[in-house]
């Protein structure tokens, strides 16, 4: 290898965030031509990690490195959300020791590259697209830090409505349910901006449901004069019964929130 290329590859390594991916096409932006990057495969500098992405050599990386591939590298509309970040943040009821499947949410017509998948991850991918909110609005979001770099996350108020969206084909009504008992400090104000915007008329009544049975402090300082809770009755599971208050039908066996 000529001193040319020993630098750019010492600029690469040096240059390279711990614990991520680096597709090819933002290599090839770089400088680093595909005949370039295969001689740093067989020198053992870098090593494949699925096809069109790569990583250090014998570095370790888990979803949040390849994550962060999707949004710095790609500018891909997608973060994790749902159940992975209350269960990220310490929310869930029994939290794992580390996360087996992982909720990613992304605008429709957005897919996914080849090398983002479960073999290499080493984790259960469940990729959701959807407009559940508009694709411009940028509110319930928070960091994740890992090493030296960071992905974007929902924020726990932005996570509990994902997760609710899957209610109950995705995610148990009564999983669900157990989770939000622990959502005891969300923001009213950013509570009250995510339900006005949120195009799910189940999505807010679920929540609205879950937060008045756990009884929540914050409930009762968040405007709901502003939020659509639409009209008619939302069935969410077979054989329920419906819960008065809020229109939907609930697990018969699930106690009713009182008028």
């Amino acid at each position: 290898m000529n001193h040319k290329n020993k630098t750019k590859i010492n600029q690469l390594i040096t240059q390279w965030p711990r614990g991520t991916v680096a597709t090819a096409s933002y290599l090839n932006s770089m400088g680093f031509s595909g005949d370039l990057l295969n001689r740093y495969k067989t020198s053992a500098w870098i090593q494949s990690f699925g096809r069109g992405a790569y990583k250090l050599f014998g570095d370790n990386v888990e979803w949040p490195g390849a994550l962060y591939a999707l949004q710095a590298q790609l500018n891909l509309n997608i973060h994790a959300g749902g159940k992975s970040a209350l269960e990220t943040k310490g929310y869930a009821h029994y939290p794992p020791p580390e996360l087996h499947r992982l909720f990613l949410y992304g605008v429709r017509g957005q897919k996914l590259p080849a090398w983002f998948k479960k073999d290499a991850l080493g984790i259960d991918i469940v990729y959701v697209r959807t407009n559940l909110f508009p694709s411009d609005f940028a509110q319930g979001f928070s960091e994740l830090k890992d090493r030296e770099f960071s992905v974007k996350i929902s924020s726990p108020e932005r996570a509990a409505m994902e997760m609710l969206h899957l209610v109950p084909k995705r995610v148990g009504f009564e999983e669900a349910f157990l989770i939000t008992e622990n959502l005891v400090s969300l923001r009213p104000s950013l509570v009250e901006q995510l339900l006005e915007h949120c195009n799910s008329i189940k999505v807010k009544r679920l929540f609205l449901y879950m937060a008045d049975a756990h009884g929540h402090p914050w409930l009762s300082r968040v405007e709901l004069s502003r939020v659509d809770l639409g009209k008619g009755k939302r069935h969410l599971v077979k054989h329920g019964k419906l819960d008065k208050k809020y229109n939907i039908t609930v697990p018969k066996d699930h106690e009713e929130v009182a008028l």
